[in-house]
């Protein structure tokens, strides 16, 4: 470990000097204007592939992101210091932390993180956890209600991730299921579900997107081509029934069954737990709370999409503001959870006014992490990271038309981990693959926008520097590189078999033939893998 740290010293320190190698100062006009050299071209992904590297390396995040972050400045200002600098901090840390769309999702976890240490201060998260060691029998009971409750839901993924790993934390604990394996099941249920899901804050996105067509009806008819999501599902039913574990994760459950659930020394959340008077609390103080979030979050987002201004539920639905829409909803929750909490005497206001910091501080890391992971996604797109993928795939689109859907699938998980952004990679991917199909070739559309969605929900779901892995992390309490290099092997194995899937499809082209086949893959794949652990 002490090899690592010095490693990652003298690279760090290199790119000091590197920094600071020349200072230029620029005038206004050609700063408006300024292009960097390394503009759209294959540099300009090297920044997040050396912040993923360090990070799976080092296993300590906050610094690979940096490294990331400042490797970006320093392509973007040609190696000279200053606007390394003023580009680093004036336009990626300051400037994602005055985006409103940023701080509204930042108001939100913090809000989210309030309500978790009041469900928990009232007794509400230990009395559910009673209850559900009366009902849940088993690791695998545990885990399948874990499933259940993410795939139910399905409003958006992160309200998901924070949600499900507060609720069934207390039960997978209890069954000596490992944080890493709680982690990967909120992360697999929480964008893979939205995705599939006709009211989420994700159908909204994605029909966004696709300019001069009927967005809604595209994205409902192709739900059923939506391999990787509807996969992972598959998988994890599959895994926790038939107990199946392989790469990092076998030891991760291995040491859980011995009563270790983190495995590795650093638990960032370990003490984040509150005192509970657990005489006190009931099922009610838990179910009522989460209950009241998911109505509110549900009205914020239609109310942001003009539903009381006279828009449908479907149409304001589609055009919500999940940034805002979450951040009122969470707070009109928080209120009624605190009123709620006086009217049955659990709580006095004093007590709930003292969760305020404890829950802002459980959410420090995941708030730092975001912040870092927004910043490096400022840098590559400084660099033109979309500008070059699209022109690649541009390219592309003229030949090879029925393995289209699997290439634009792999490029997809291919952008979608490097930026570590789903709709990014939407916003780059789908305008490209209307503009080749539109009026020629309606199903060839349906199935590549379909494998566009797949590869963003893939190339997500893999990343470090994904928001909603890291609040998966948070949600599960687990240690993000865990996380990270636990669900990995889970995600590729997926990747494998959906890429097959998108292969067959774009000759097939029917979604009753390539759906099960690609279910029987996955499960044929899984079995094999078990059989590979057996031997």
């Amino acid at each position: 470990m002490r090899e690592k740290k010095r490693v990652f010293l003298r690279v760090f320190t290199f790119l000091c000097i590197l920094a600071c190698g020349s200072v230029t100062v620029l005038g206004a006009d050609e700063a408006a204007e300024y292009v960097p050299n390394m503009y759209a071209t294959f540099w300009s992904l090297i920044p997040p592939i050396v912040a993923i590297a360090l990070a799976l390396i080092t296993k300590e995040v906050y610094s690979s992101l940096f490294v990331g972050i400042l490797i970006g400045g320093i392509f973007y200002s040609g190696f000279t210091f200053e606007t390394t600098i003023t580009h680093v901090f004036q336009d990626g840390i300051v400037g994602v932390l005055s985006d409103s769309y940023n701080v509204g999702i930042l108001v939100f976890l913090v809000v989210l993180g309030i309500m978790v240490c009041l469900m928990n201060k009232a007794g509400g998260s230990a009395a559910f956890g009673r209850w559900a060691s009366e009902h849940i029998k088993s690791r695998v009971g545990a885990q399948l209600a874990t499933i259940l409750l993410g795939v139910l839901i399905f409003i958006d993924d992160y309200f998901n991730c924070l949600t499900v790993g507060s609720v069934m934390r207390p039960v997978t604990d209890k069954h000596n299921v490992s944080r890493a394996k709680l982690s990967y099941l909120i992360d697999a249920t929480a964008a893979p579900v939205c995705i599939i899901a006709p009211i989420s804050s994700w159908a909204a996105a994605v029909t966004g997107f696709v300019e001069g067509e009927d967005g809604f009806s595209i994205f409902i008819r192709a739900i059923p081509y939506n391999f990787y999501a509807i996969l992972t599902l598959v998988m994890m039913v599959t895994i926790v029934v038939l107990n199946i574990d392989y790469g990092p994760m076998k030891l991760h459950e291995k040491n859980a069954l011995n009563g270790d659930l983190y495995t590795t020394p650093d638990r960032p959340y370990a003490n984040a737990e509150e005192d509970v008077d657990e005489s006190k609390g009931t099922v009610i103080d838990l179910v009522v709370p989460i209950v009241v979030l998911i109505i509110c979050c549900v009205i914020g987002m239609i109310y942001t999409g003009g539903f009381f201004e006279g828009a449908g539920f479907v149409e304001a639905f589609s055009g919500s503001d999940a940034s805002v829409g979450l951040m009122l909803g969470s707070f009109f929750a928080l209120v009624v959870t605190i009123a709620f909490y006086a009217v049955r005497k659990v709580l006095k206001f004093s007590e709930s006014m003292a969760c305020v910091p404890d829950g802002f501080k459980a959410m420090v890391p995941a708030i730092l992490i975001l912040t870092f992971a927004w910043t490096l996604k400022a840098m590559t797109d400084s660099l033109g990271a979309a500008e070059y993928v699209a022109g690649i795939m541009d390219s592309a689109a003229g030949g090879l038309v029925n393995l289209l859907p699997a290439i634009i699938f792999l490029v997809g998980c291919f952008l979608a981990f490097a930026t570590g952004t789903s709709w990014g990679t939407f916003g780059i991917l789908i305008p490209i693959v209307v503009a080749v199909f539109a009026g020629t070739n309606e199903t060839m559309m349906i199935i590549s926008i379909s494998a566009c969605m797949a590869g963003a929900v893939c190339g997500d779901h893999c990343s470090p520097i994904s928001d909603t892995t890291i609040m998966a992390s948070a949600g599960a309490q687990c240690n993000h590189v865990n996380h990270v290099t636990t669900q990995l092997p889970y995600a590729i194995t997926v990747a494998a078999v959906s890429f097959v899937t998108y292969a067959i499809a774009g000759f097939v082209k029917s979604a009753f033939i390539c759906l099960p086949l690609g279910i029987i893959l996955m499960v044929g794949t899984l079995l094999v893998l078990r059989n590979m652990k057996a031997e």
